[in-house]
């Protein structure tokens, strides 16, 4: 299976964005990817004021990654957008797959909510706008099981074990990681997650500055089951191509069993 991980810098411009990802959808097809993984919130970042209408997950939005997947013949993981929620208040954080035919193979709604005071860096809130997803999901990608996840899950290693026991072999991960974290946490995450599921791990991130006064983190990368990183975005916009050996994932769960070796105590 050959991967894409493509990296964006949304802001609060919908079409902008939605055009943009396009564009990298196109190059993830054009350099034979299978699966292209876009970033959370491919829709829209910015102040909640210029926020779009959430809408359904049979909406506009999901429309247009529908037609991409099929006109470019490539399953597409399209980050995650405002999904309507289950209230006036609050939307989902929702992440959609499409396969090749551009027909819907799988919906996940992020889990866990980035609620974080850091003085002087930052305060947000999501859990404020935001309401949880509760079911774990994992989506059969022509024979590869890949386990859905969005940003922040990446700090609870329980719901990536609980993809690998459902079989995952990829873990996809849709971020915003902001950059005050991402310099110090976004990989040694990333590697942990791949090491200790012994999965590979796909994690497109956005890139760059966006209103109010936030900055994304990037670095999109590819990292190997046993914690390599295979390929990784430089800090523009653009997109980042791996295969993914499955042999070599088999082989490493063979030689260090560490998932059948494990022990409920």
């Amino acid at each position: 299976m050959r991967v894409a991980v493509c990296q964006l810098n949304s802001r609060d411009d919908r079409a902008a964005n939605l055009a943009a990802a396009r564009s990298l959808l196109e190059q993830a097809a054009a350099r034979g990817a299978d699966l292209a993984v876009l970033p959370e919130y491919v829709d829209h970042l910015g102040p909640a004021a210029t926020a779009p209408k959430p809408e359904s997950a049979d909406g506009e939005f999901a429309a247009f990654f529908a037609d991409a997947a099929r006109e470019l013949e490539m399953w597409v993981l399209a980050g995650s957008f405002h999904e309507t929620g289950p209230d006036p208040e609050r939307i989902y954080n929702t992440a959609l797959v499409f396969d090749r035919a551009g027909e819907l193979a799988a919906s996940y709604r992020k889990i866990h909510l980035y609620d974080v005071e850091i003085p002087g860096r930052v305060s947000f809130h999501e859990s404020r706008a935001v309401a949880p997803g509760a079911a774990a999901v994992t989506v059969d990608v022509e024979g590869v099981r890949v386990g859905l996840t969005i940003c922040y899950d990446l700090r609870f290693p329980e719901l990536y074990r609980q993809l690998a026991i459902a079989g995952a072999q990829v873990l996809a991960v849709p971020a915003a990681f902001m950059a005050h974290t991402g310099r110090d946490h976004w990989e040694v995450l990333l590697r942990a997650r791949a090491i200790e599921n012994q999965c590979y791990v796909a994690a497109a991130g956005q890139i760059g500055d966006h209103d109010p006064g936030r900055t994304c983190f990037g670095r999109s990368m590819v990292v190997d089951p046993w914690g390599t990183v295979v390929a990784q975005q430089p800090d523009t916009a653009g997109v980042t191509v791996a295969d993914l050996d499955l042999d070599r994932l088999a082989t490493i769960r063979a030689e260090v069993p560490s998932l059948a070796n494990r022990r409920l105590v």
